[in-house]
């Protein structure tokens, strides 16, 4: 009896991470849409290229070394295991029921995570674009996604010491599915990105002046925001880790319908604040508005009530307005707001945290982001410098109005319009 116990679970729990992964890995294709929704149309099939490229090339690096610099493993994922079925099994026989640990295959595992890498640099494509060199970013993405990411995840969701010095998890640091550790890393990827790279052309008068650049095709955009809302519910759900007992099958359950109600009051209260400080409804915004709802949830799905998550998403639906607009006055240009949504409103769903999960403190909250902050930004603005001064992180002004999908991808998103700048 107990052997079959072990296996139902094991089944249950291999399939769940792999579906969770499935879900996560199409939101790939939700960053594709939302950031091809947001940018001019003649830079789209170079976002779009860089959308399929940095996928797989985070699936390849963290496969080559990135799973192995995360949780100690080897090469090529020779320190993947699957579970030690007699050890396990000698627990199931202590325990006989479904309670206790997740157990799954290994490669589920990597599948699970590798997924969460690209969701990372998924971040940066959007914030550097319409203006930076394809190659370059391409290469950014190999030591972001096999060195710069697993760095930090191994202090954080595997538990090792910060260069020996002091763990994270000791100061009372929690980041349930990603908050810190895969939106706000992403956005301090690209906001050291943003800072060499400058601005687009037109974007700031001469006088300090913010000057729109519409996106070429809303209804994308928006087809995005939703691809990412649902695959979401694998972010934050699969990250329960199990689904085959009672206690964690509500769990996820309360973990998605906390998930779901930070993202529609982040939307509403996004599109409210817009309509106060604009004068009207702005759709932008309420797309901003349900990813910060998301991202602010992240960091603990599991523990607030649904109105403690609506609250959380819809703070941080109002901090990715105010922060939109103060970038802007900064002159940090970021076409998507991916920024503001991953990494102001990351290091708010971080602080979220202590508010419901009592075994998790302030102070460690606010050291585990600077930890994962400073360490992206600073490795970050290496890379981003190393790449400037050898190959060049900037189109020409020339290939910057003609659009980078002439000059980096010799082909147009839409070649029936005459103009399309």
């Amino acid at each position: 009896m107990e052997e079959n116990i072990f296996h139902l679970q094991y089944a249950i729990d291999t399939f769940y991470f792999l579906v969770c992964g499935a879900l996560v890995m199409w939101m790939a294709a939700g960053f594709s849409m939302l950031e091809a929704g947001l940018v001019r149309a003649k830079n789209t099939t170079e976002i779009l290229t860089k959308n399929v490229s940095l996928f797989a090339i985070s699936c390849i690096m963290y496969l080559v070394c990135g799973y192995a610099i995360m949780y100690d493993g080897g090469i090529f994922l020779s320190g993947i295991q699957n579970v030690d079925v007699a050890s396990t099994l000698g627990e199931f026989s202590e325990r006989g029921d479904f309670t206790g640990g997740s157990i799954y295959s290994g490669a589920s595992d990597f599948f699970f995570q590798v997924v969460f890498v690209a969701t990372a640099m998924s971040i940066v494509s959007g914030a550097v674009a319409e203006r930076m060199k394809l190659w370059a970013f391409l290469a950014f993405a190999v030591v972001m996604t096999g060195f710069i990411y697993p760095m930090e995840g191994s202090w954080t969701w595997n538990g090792a010491d910060v260069f020996g010095m002091y763990n994270l998890g000791d100061l009372g640091f929690s980041d349930f599915a990603g908050s810190g550790i895969v939106h706000m890393a992403g956005a301090a990827a690209a906001l050291a990105g943003v800072i060499l790279l400058g601005a687009r052309k037109g974007k700031y008068g001469p006088n300090g002046e913010v000057r729109a650049i519409p996106g070429a095709n809303l209804p994308l955009a928006t087809l995005g925001m939703f691809i990412l809302w649902m695959g979401w519910f694998g972010f934050n759900g699969g990250s329960v880790l199990k689904l085959g007992d009672i206690a964690n099958a509500n769990s996820v359950a309360m973990v998605f319908l906390n998930t779901n109600a930070a993202a529609a009051a982040g939307l509403v209260a996004a599109l409210i604040l817009g309509r106060i400080l604009f004068g009207k409804a702005d759709l932008t915004m309420a797309l901003n508005g349900a990813l910060a709802g998301l991202v602010a949830i992240t960091a603990e799905p599991s523990t607030p009530s649904a109105l403690g998550a609506s609250i959380i998403g819809a703070i941080g639906g109002i901090i990715v307005v105010f922060s939109i607009v103060g970038l802007d006055k900064l002159k940090i240009d970021d076409p998507v707001g991916a920024i503001s949504v991953h990494g102001v409103v990351g290091l708010w769903g971080l602080l979220a945290v202590p508010f419901t999960n009592s075994d998790v403190s302030f102070l460690g909250q606010i050291i585990g982001a600077l930890t994962i902050f400073v360490w992206v930004f600073v490795t970050s603005l290496i890379v981003w410098g190393v790449l400037k001064a050898v190959i060049g992180l900037r189109v020409s002004e020339d290939e910057e109005y003609e659009g980078v999908d002439l000059s980096e991808c010799g082909m147009e998103a839409y070649p029936e319009f005459v103009s399309n700048k």
